[in-house]
């Protein structure tokens, strides 16, 4: 739409402008406020100030030679003069009737440059976090912070929060249309500032409606449910004192270092009497002495990302740049890393990149339409999970899943990722009923943009985090997941081992001769893959019963039968690496009683992992 009014009074917004910037309908806001400079003849060397301020009665702009006030367009706050002389520089400061100065954050230019929007488009950004998000930066001179979001088919966007009210009509972002980025730097604000997005749908049937406010999808730190807002982060580096630790990681051959898992769930894995949880700083004093004293190499943790709901035990993340806030803020997270660094145990993070969650503040529907998922229900993670699939295939969508990878591996100094559902990721039929999938263009299963996408994150992560592992939780028979013309991962988790080894314990001992077989028949696919053996939180999952409740004749001889079976060696090669690790290992299983043998209440899981697969160097994963 034109800006400004008719020839003689050129530099006066005309009133489609004006009534666009009130009803925050403007999607292109930057053009109308701040300052414009005015080419003649309207005015020789003058300059137009305009600004939006809803509820001023009056507003001036502050000069080292007094205060010049600005004339009232509209009695909602939208204000304008022409004034002498060239536009004033960033960081100029306006005075609303008798309140406190402040910058006018559209007096600010961009932020993001050209390149950012070529590379987010052709997808190879993988440092998205240092563009996109909230960065408390200076800019021009002045301190503040920057904000930045993809959403290419929205109208218009506002960040919001307490520093406006929540009013979307304050602080509107400037478009950046040759990536769909909108970007704002607010003067002033901090570290700490609650804030969210309004996004007004710009496209299709949700056209000109205000969706509910979004959390950033590359927010650092959240508020702690049931609030939902993303929070500034502190932008001040950690003080890291693993570098002896990360010198070594970067020369070890995972396939034939030792390995030993001990898994856990953060929030619950102890708790206050009062029902609080824990800070990192506190399980750091507990579990990481506990895991070295039990003579694991490395620490599993349950997605730490940011989620909704306390009962997905953080596999629905809706924000997967952020650590939950349950347990602290992000800095909590490095010092927890640092001190089992300095312990001489790894840290390995469950990461979740297939699925996007439907909370109305999440991923899902971002800009009114769908956009980082798939657009076609039937690509839907597994069956009654109510989740879509990322769209693997878009460029922006692959560089911001690659970016939150290499952000834990980087940021947080993680050893490793257990890539969460690639079965879901890499089949488009798994978990889904008949008629419930698509079929890809060869008229296969095969999810050739996923496969693809965890080849190029694979190949990424071994070059750009050396030494970290990358672990598939894989169900399927589908060939090379960690072969290097494969899918490229460290390891497979072998999910078919743990599903017979419980199957085999749940049989009475004088039984078991009869199944022998659940036990051999591993041994026909062992040494296909560089395989971990897991009894994981999957083995308990509700609904499951707990391994004590597995176990056959009652309660009495349950806890023997379930420590020999943890200690039950699947080869005599087993049986001399691990036997002395799972004997030092084998003393919490009594927490699973606590739930009556079904899993329901249990609220921690302890793992246990050794052993060695040949010249590959397989290590099995155990968890209670």
């Amino acid at each position: 739409m034109p800006e400004t009014g008719p020839v003689g009074e050129a530099w006066r917004a005309t009133e489609a402008a004006v009534d666009a910037i009130l009803g925050a309908r403007h999607d292109d806001p930057f053009a109308v406020l701040g300052p414009h400079a005015v080419a003649a003849p309207a005015a020789a060397a003058s300059h137009v100030l305009r600004a939006f301020v809803p509820g001023a009665a009056s507003l001036a702009l502050l000069r080292p030679g007094g205060e010049v006030a600005l004339a009232c367009r509209h009695p909602d706050g939208f204000f304008e003069a022409l004034l002498p002389g060239p536009p004033p520089a960033p960081g100029y400061r306006l005075r609303a009737g008798g309140g406190a100065a402040f910058a006018d954050p559209f007096g600010f230019g961009p932020c993001l440059g050209p390149l950012d929007d070529h590379l987010l488009r052709e997808g190879t950004h993988t440092r998205l976090q240092e563009r996109l998000g909230a960065h408390a930066v200076t800019h021009a001179g002045v301190a503040g912070t920057r904000f930045a979001v993809w959403a290419p088919r929205a109208g218009r966007v506002s960040v919001v929060g307490g520093f406006n009210g929540w009013d979307g009509r304050r602080h509107p972002m400037r478009r950046r249309p040759d990536s769909g980025i909108w970007e704002i730097f607010l003067p002033g604000l901090g570290a700490g500032a609650a804030y969210q997005y309004e996004i007004m749908a710009g496209e299709g049937p949700e056209a000109g409606r205000v969706l509910p406010l979004k959390a950033d999808p590359l927010g650092f730190a959240a508020e702690l449910r049931p609030g939902t807002a993303s929070v500034v982060a502190d932008p001040a580096p950690f003080a890291w004192g693993d570098a002896e630790w990360m010198a070594a990681r970067a020369g070890r051959d995972a396939l034939r270092a030792p390995l030993a898992i001990y898994e856990a769930h953060a929030p619950s894995w102890r708790r206050h009497p009062d029902g609080r949880f824990w800070h990192w700083d506190e399980l750091a004093a507990a579990l990481i002495p506990h895991v070295a004293g039990l003579g694991f190499t490395h620490i599993g943790l349950l997605p730490v990302m940011e989620h909704a709901c306390d009962a997905s035990w953080g596999y629905r993340p809706t924000g997967i740049f952020a650590p939950t806030a349950r347990l602290g803020g992000p800095e909590g997270l490095a010092r927890f890393v640092d001190a089992a660094h300095a312990a001489g145990i790894g840290v390995i993070l469950d990461w979740v990149p297939a699925q996007v969650p439907p909370d109305a503040h999440g991923l899902a529907r971002f800009d009114g339409a769908p956009l980082y998922e798939r657009p076609d229900p039937r690509h839907g993670a597994e069956a009654g999970q109510g989740a879509a699939t990322y769209d693997y295939g878009r460029p922006e969508v692959a560089a911001f899943l690659v970016s939150s990878a290499l952000y834990w591996l980087h940021h947080f100094h993680a050893d490793g990722l257990r890539v969460d559902a690639v079965s879901c990721m890499i089949h488009l039929d798994h978990g889904r009923p008949p008629g419930g999938w698509v079929a890809n263009d060869d008229g296969g299963t095969a999810d050739h943009d996923a496969r693809g996408f965890l080849r190029r994150l694979n190949a990424l992560v071994a070059q750009e985090a050396p030494g970290a592992l990358m672990i598939a939780e894989e169900a399927t028979d589908f060939p090379g997941v960690t072969a290097a013309d494969g899918l490229g991962f460290t390891f497979k988790w072998n999910l078919g081992w743990a599903h017979d080894t419980l199957r085999y314990m749940a049989h009475d001992p004088l039984q078991r001769r009869w199944f022998h077989g659940l036990m051999n028949f591993g041994l026909l696919y062992a040494f296909d893959e560089a395989f971990i053996l897991p009894l994981s939180h999957d083995a308990v999952a509700p609904g499951q019963g707990s391994l004590l409740g597995r176990m056959p004749r009652g309660t009495r001889a349950a806890p023997a039968r379930t420590r020999t079976g943890s200690a039950s060696p699947t080869s005599a090669a087993t049986t001399a690496s691990c036997g002395p690790i799972r004997a030092r290992s084998c003393s919490s299983w009594a927490a699973s009683s606590a739930s009556g043998g079904n899993g329901r209440r249990r609220a921690s899981w302890t793992g246990r992992c050794c052993g060695t697969r040949g010249t590959r160097g397989c290590r099995p994963w155990c968890a209670t």
